[in-house]
């Protein structure tokens, strides 16, 4: 499987929160399941810290990548398609971060692992109840 991870559960997943439920946190540890954060989460993460809107999360700025890849995860960056996407998506999702990753998802066949119900509007494997 291959899964790309929303900002609050990369988030999650670091601090080893509990809020992720059980069997994602099963699947998305499995050894043949390959991880992934987008440099959509990075930049989020830099932007909502800086804001002061994620105080806790600071301190993982200054560390990142590093923080996900030295656990296992790759980076995926964003190129000229996967904006295009974003762009041209049904307006479900005003956030442009969450918009980018169900583009990324979408092109690059990945079930994008995120707690927002909304993202299930689009045409893209979504959500806890995404795995099965």
């Amino acid at each position: 499987m291959r899964v790309l991870l929303d900002t609050h559960v990369a988030l999650w997943w670091l601090k080893g929160d509990d809020r992720i439920p059980r069997r994602i946190r099963d699947i998305v540890a499995h050894p043949d399941t390959e991880r992934f954060v987008s440099a959509a989460t990075i930049w989020e993460i830099a932007i909502k810290s800086k804001l002061g809107k994620l105080p806790a999360a600071a301190a993982a700025v200054e560390t990142m990548p590093a923080c996900f890849t030295d656990i296992g995860f790759s980076m995926l960056d964003i190129n000229a398609a996967h904006a295009k996407r974003a762009g041209s998506l049904p307006l479900h999702h005003r956030d442009p971060f969450d918009r980018m990753l169900v583009a990324q998802a979408a092109i690059e066949s990945l079930t994008l692992i995120s707690g927002d119900p909304v993202l299930s509007l689009y045409d893209v494997d979504t959500g806890w109840d995404a795995i099965r």
